[in-house]
């Protein structure tokens, strides 16, 4: 059987004469040339590494919705903050699992200069004192029923709840915190945090502001992380961004920025690289984002059932944050990364 040519349709141009001769492909044909002209890179100083204390000794829980995640107690997280560090991890951040008869409506035990995550603060800033120490002040572990902020009469109160988050904060501020990040998403909460570390000496701890953290399906394996899951009581749409709106996002930043914030963060993740992209080109202050507890468990399930290969999922990911314009990224996957990233 003769091989079949096609004619070459009257007049029709080569591929050259078609493009100008710009072959954009002749970059990508070897490793080498990829490599030379990849725009963006991850390396292990854009990871911030979250972590979950409970109390005990010597303890440490699986979480069954995040896959080689765990809460530990504070010596076992001591032994994690030294491996990160030895990892070239720059910064831990903490969330703690507060005890049951600890919670209350207005999360007072956060107040208190020896609970948990202060304690975890002072334990790993003695034993590995150059690793950064990133503390949220949101009241969520802290209040019986879920909420980030003081329930009365069945609403968040604002004023309130950030006075609370402001005294919280210095008490993190004198456990050692380096930069205090609330994510309670109250309003004026930045600028009464700065006006209360400065008042107290702490000019030099840093804020990352939660400037828009959405009312997002994919934070339910991080409820279940620090036991909020079963308490929480209706939603935070009264708090938390819609996910529909990117312009609100915008304000809520510049709002931030404005109060005294040194760099903002986002939250969920990949779902919301358009307003990672938006911050970066509006503000140009360091920008982060979180690949939020149901990002990661969706990769870790998938890879598990074999429908994608877990480890490209991962790093094609992480990429994207960087891609989008972000200098740091909140990963559950941290030390997995930075192990390969090492080796």
């Amino acid at each position: 059987m003769n091989k079949f040519t096609p004619a070459k349709p009257a007049g029709a141009r080569s591929v050259d004469e078609i493009t100008g001769s710009r072959r954009l492909r002749r970059m990508r044909k070897a490793d080498w040339s990829r490599r030379l002209v990849q725009e963006n890179r991850l390396t292990v100083d854009d990871l911030i590494w979250p972590i979950f204390i409970i109390d005990g000794e010597n303890r440490k829980e699986m979480i069954p919705a995040m896959p080689g995640v765990y809460r530990m107690s504070v010596d076992l997280a001591v032994k994690e903050a030294e491996r990160a560090a030895k990892l070239g991890i720059p910064a831990l951040a903490t969330f703690p699992n507060v005890e049951m008869g600890l919670r209350d409506q207005t999360g007072a035990h956060i107040l208190e200069r020896d609970n948990i995550i202060n304690r975890a603060t002072r334990a790993i800033k003695a034993a590995v004192p150059e690793i950064g120490i990133i503390t949220d002040v949101a009241l969520d572990p802290f209040t019986s029923h879920g909420h980030d902020g003081i329930l009365r009469d069945g609403i968040i109160v604002n004023d309130e709840t950030v006075a609370q988050v402001a005294a919280a904060a210095v008490l993190q501020a004198a456990a050692g915190s380096d930069i205090i990040a609330p994510s309670d998403m109250m309003d004026g909460r930045i600028g009464a945090i700065r006006d209360a570390l400065d008042d107290n000496g702490f000019h030099d701890v840093a804020i990352m502001s939660y400037a828009t953290k959405f009312a997002s399906a994919f934070y339910g394996p991080y409820r279940e992380a620090i036991g909020t899951q079963g308490l929480l009581k209706g939603d935070k749409k009264t708090y938390y961004i819609d996910h529909a709106n990117s312009d609100e996002a915008v304000r809520e930043a510049e709002q931030d920025l404005a109060e005294g914030a040194d760099m903002l963060m986002v939250k969920p993740g990949l779902p919301y690289l358009d307003i990672i992209r938006r911050l970066k080109d509006e503000f140009r202050v360091p920008t982060f984002a979180y690949q939020v507890s149901g990002e990661y468990s969706m990769i870790k399930a998938a890879s598990a059932n074999g429908w994608i290969d877990g480890e490209k999922a991962m790093l094609e990911s992480l990429l994207a944050f960087k891609r989008a314009g972000c200098d740091g990224i909140l990963t559950y996957f941290a030390p997995e990364v930075a192990e390969m990233l090492k080796g």
